[in-house]
């Protein structure tokens, strides 16, 4: 079953550091070469923060976000997992944050899903991060 749970949000200060972990079931990772994370806080629109071309290992990050937030992606015979350590918080990076996969057709394609907007079939419930200044 195709399946993406995360897991990591809490409260932190203004300066602290969090890592959020997406787990990618088995089913999603062999449907998917595009994933990454979005956040969205309350009445603003959802933004691409950060995503991986699984198949080439490409990343993108958000200019909010680089030189602070680091992607990466483990694996084990069981699952996947894609984390996002994020340093140096901001109040601004207050937000829900969700994990999103996709297939896409090739490593621009899955980035700018990230940078300008796009479909994607699998998301998790979301976790949320607050960051107090």
């Amino acid at each position: 079953q195709a399946r993406l749970v995360e897991s990591g949000g809490g409260s932190v200060q203004a300066g602290g550091s969090l890592r959020l972990s997406c787990e990618v079931s088995r089913d999603t990772y062999l449907r998917t070469n595009c994933m990454g994370w979005f956040r969205q806080a309350p009445g603003k629109e959802r933004e691409g923060g950060a995503g991986i071309f699984t198949r080439r290992g490409t990343k993108y990050l958000a200019d909010a976000v680089k030189g602070r937030f680091t992607l990466s992606l483990s694996e084990d015979s069981m699952k996947t997992t894609l984390s996002l350590k994020m340093n140096t918080l901001k109040a601004e990076d207050t937000s829900m944050y969700l994990c999103a996969a996709d297939w896409a057709g090739d490593s621009d394609d899955c980035l700018a899903g990230f940078s300008r907007g796009r479909s994607f079939t699998y998301w998790g419930q979301g976790t949320q991060v607050t960051v107090s200044s």
